[in-house]
């Protein structure tokens, strides 16, 4: 088994080529695979680590793509299914050089929207350190937020380590206040909480780093809460009252903001698996996710080992 899990659904994405210009306009498009949880498990693996990724796509074109992708990324396929009946999600997205894209979803009633929590009980969790989990699979359908439960549950029972992303996806839900008591519940399952500043504004009111931090502090299980601040960093506090910021790296040209907080997680979660501290932990997410920005693609940016390390000697860092 591996030392990362994940649950989510891939997505063929076609994504614009024209930067800052809107999907009406766009003429040129390429065509990528897509997926905020996928998008982790693809660095996780790239940085060394074993990771498998749960899923479900259609028996088309598109969802054969999709497995070959995984495939070539080394990322474990054991528990992407096929289904005979459903298609695989697809969607347009905008390249845009800050803020979040406009993306057009074709995936309502996807393959993925109809992964049943029974799936989820053949799952081997023996040798998982970490689950990473995020807000998008339980919003794409109730059958599939049943099973994200499901499986959420497995993993709090054998105290596997919980990161969670709220990665808010609006369109998803079939409201607002559905959307914000689901995620903050979700959230109080989870060891460590990874909320952006405008998720915060959101889901509980607030900007402010610290008051963000102290809301999910709240929570049963959580004991970090990691509050992402843009091009600044990141904002840490702990259960313990122990807090401090850890100052982000500045980048001569933002290609495209699309993956850079999955690459924050998958930073955070691979210095963890490695013994770092969250300070490390955190430095790194930085790292990555300015890596990230300065690509095209989901995941284009995401490095290596020795592409990290090139990084830190340019900065300066020793890690």
């Amino acid at each position: 088994m591996s030392e990362v899990i994940t649950i989510g659904e891939p997505l063929v994405t076609f994504a614009s080529k024209d930067p800052d210009v809107s999907l009406v306009d766009a003429i040129n498009f390429h065509k990528i695979m897509g997926g905020a949880e996928l998008n982790v498990a693809i660095g996780v693996r790239r940085l060394g680590h074993s990771v498998e990724y749960i899923s479900q796509v259609g028996a088309d074109p598109f969802g054969d793509y999709i497995i070959k992708t995984v495939l070539g990324h080394k990322v474990g396929t054991k528990y992407i299914s096929k289904d005979p009946n459903n298609f695989t999600g697809h969607q347009l997205k905008q390249l845009v050089t800050k803020g979040d894209p406009d993306t057009f979803n074709y995936r309502k009633g996807s393959a993925a929207s109809h992964l049943t929590s029974d799936v989820i009980n053949k799952v081997n969790l023996d040798d998982v350190k970490i689950a990473h989990m995020s807000g998008i699979f339980p919003a794409i359908s109730d059958t599939a937020e049943e099973t994200f439960r499901t499986l959420l549950k497995r993993i709090v029972e054998k105290n596997i380590l919980v990161t969670f992303d709220p990665n808010l996806r609006p369109s998803l839900w079939s409201s607002k206040e559905k959307m914000i008591s689901t995620i903050n519940e979700l959230a109080a399952s989870a060891d460590i909480v990874l909320p952006g500043v405008e998720e915060g504004k959101i889901l509980m009111g607030s900007d402010d780093p610290e008051k963000i931090a102290d809301f999910y502090l709240k929570g049963e299980r959580t004991k970090t809460v990691v509050v992402k601040i843009g091009a600044e960093g990141a904002y840490v506090k702990t259960k313990d009252g122990d807090s401090y910021t850890v100052k982000g790296f500045k980048v001569d040209k933002v290609v495209d903001t699309v993956g850079a907080g999955d690459g924050f997680a998958l930073g955070v979660i691979t210095a963890l698996l490695e013994g770092q501290p969250m300070k490390s932990a955190v430095l790194r997410g930085n790292a990555v996710g300015a890596l990230q920005v300065q690509t095209l693609g989901d995941n284009d940016g995401y490095p290596d080992k020795d592409g990290l390390k090139e990084f830190y000697s340019k900065e300066g860092v020793q890690e």
